[in-house]
């Protein structure tokens, strides 16, 4: 028995391996959501039935499960895709949002945070000696790293339970398009408050808006090292990554003379770690009126260019911080970001390649709605490339984890999630740890290697046979071993004609539910949404 159980172990490791090349289409359950508002006309969008709706879920909450698809049915698609698109603030689980509340990014404000931890790492390199130095250092680092575990822990958390699963996604999308690293200076203490404040409210909102938060936000600023940017000793990284990554994109027009006068308008913009209390520096008469602080966040007149300057073949015409406002506006507003920002979201949400039809059509909302995402979504949705696309979107490592967990454990709260941020990282997409401002590559190509597949069907079994590992924390005596039932999951139930033969085969060799559990999750189409 042993020996023919460790074959279809095999064969389904071989067909892991070889899951670059099957598209499959296994659409899994649906979001748990609560019923929502949307816009004042639905999107023009129809499931004819159940297992159509439950793709759609599929691809626009993080996974789906057997709670939401009875949520779904009641809604209806257009009513529920509308509430997604317009989210008003939705009650996590009790259980998860104590653990969100409990945690000091929660309690504490980010500059209060900054200046404390900025006065200990002075503390610790005032110390004495070198053996007293090192250990308050190490206190110190430690320290860091508990902020950004927390920051990585609330995307985990709410990811997993909110009933706003498209802006949660959207929150995931902008993070990455927006890339901080942080490994960099002290952006762990930074990147929760980058998230809160800088990209979630503004993450179905004007992309105007949602560009000036980042730009305002220190964890940005010290990432790409506007910081330091000042007159007549400009730095030029964060005007370049702004045009590149962020806005035009690389075909998008620009050249080297518009990064350097970027880099211009850019000077002065940096961060501050003064006290409130503390009176603003030393400025010439005319320039007290220029100076703005807010929180951590500082435009310091004493080292701003003033000097004309012409960006994108137009001269700005405002000065010290409206004219940083007036860069911005410009660059939203492009086409060229219109359609940079429309293929990018295209190839998170319906292919690696999307049709160009889609993308220009796309765009063309983002011109004429001014940047509105939601309504850029809408477009997306409403079409017949996206529904098309429903099940043939290859999941990243994030969704992969994510996706998986909520379709086990169908809204069972988990009290520890690390074991979810180690299996992500071990696949090698860790949050907020990718170091150049790229972020994580979008297509399936990045993550179908045969040594990705390996890895997923042993994350397959971690969660598939030993999930008590998620619900058991340092206080709690050890749990009993307990594992989900897929089997019997109303969800799974609905997706089994839709499984390939291979597939099929390999679940009705399974000897245990464990084993069951493992092959379901580990197979090519789960791997797709």
């Amino acid at each position: 028995m042993k020996s023919s159980r460790n074959a279809v172990l095999a064969r389904s490791g071989a067909r892991l391996r070889r899951a670059a090349s099957v598209c499959g289409a296994l659409m899994l359950g649906a979001c748990a959501v609560t019923p929502g508002f949307g816009p004042l006309t639905a999107p023009r969008v129809s499931a004819p039935d159940e297992m159509s709706q439950r793709q759609w879920l599929d691809r626009v909450s993080w996974g789906g499960d057997a709670r939401g698809a009875v949520q779904l049915s009641k809604q209806g698609l257009p009513a529920w895709l509308g509430g997604q698109l317009h989210p008003r603030a939705s009650a996590l689980p009790e259980a998860a949002q104590g653990q969100i509340d409990a945690m000091v990014i929660s309690r504490t404000p980010v500059d209060e945070l900054s200046r404390s931890l900025d006065a200990e790492r002075k503390a610790a390199d005032a110390q004495p000696d070198e053996d007293s130095r090192k250990a308050a250092r190490q206190v110190y680092q430690q320290r860091l790293n508990q902020l950004a575990r927390e920051s990585q822990k609330r995307f985990v958390l709410r990811a997993l339970y909110s009933p706003d699963q498209l802006q949660s996604q959207m929150t995931w999308f902008w993070m990455n398009h927006f890339n901080v690293d942080t490994r960099k200076d002290t952006i762990r203490a930074l990147v929760g408050d980058y998230e809160e404040s800088a990209i979630r409210p503004h993450a179905l909102g004007r992309f105007r808006d949602l560009l000036g938060a980042t730009v305002r936000h220190p964890a940005m600023l010290r990432y790409l090292d506007n910081a330091q940017n000042a007159a007549n000793r400009i730095n030029e990284n964060y005007a370049r990554e702004l045009m590149e990554l962020q806005t035009l994109g690389v075909s998008g027009g620009y050249s080297q003379a518009d990064v350097q006068e970027l880099a211009r308008v850019l000077t002065g913009v940096g961060v501050t770690l003064r006290d409130p209390a503390e009176p603003p520096p030393k400025l010439r008469p005319a320039l007290q009126g220029d100076y703005v602080r807010q929180g951590l966040f500082e435009f310091n007149p004493n080292r701003h260019d003033y000097g004309p300057k012409t960006l994108l073949g137009q001269p700005m015409t405002q000065h010290g911080l409206a004219e940083v406002d007036e860069a911005l506006g410009r660059l939203a507003r492009a086409p060229a970001t219109a359609h940079f920002i429309s293929n990018k979201l295209a190839v998170y949400f319906v292919s690696d390649a999307p049709p160009p039809e889609l993308v220009d059509r796309m765009a063309a909302t983002f011109q004429r709605s001014d940047g509105d995402i939601a309504a850029v979504l809408t477009t997306m949705f409403e079409s017949p490339e996206f529904t098309a696309s429903l099940g043939q979107k290859f999941r990243d490592p994030v969704h992969y984890v994510i996706g998986s967990v909520r379709l086990a454990y169908d809204g069972r709260v988990a009290l520890n999630v690390d074991p979810m941020l180690g299996w992500i990282s071990r696949m090698g997409e860790g949050l907020y740890n990718h170091q150049t401002p790229d972020g994580y590559p979008l297509t399936r190509a990045a993550w179908s290697s045969a040594g990705q597949m390996t890895t997923r069907f042993e994350i397959a079994r971690a969660i598939g046979a030993n999930g008590a590992v998620l619900f058991r924390t340092d206080n709690a005596p050890l749990e009993k071993p307990r594992f989900p039932a897929l089997a019997d999951s109303s969800a799974v139930k609905m997706a089994l004609p839709a499984l390939s033969a291979g597939t099929r085969e390999a679940l009705a060799q399974a000897k245990t539910p464990q084993d069951w559990n493992t092959f379901l999750l580990a197979s090519p189409e789960f791997m797709h949404r």
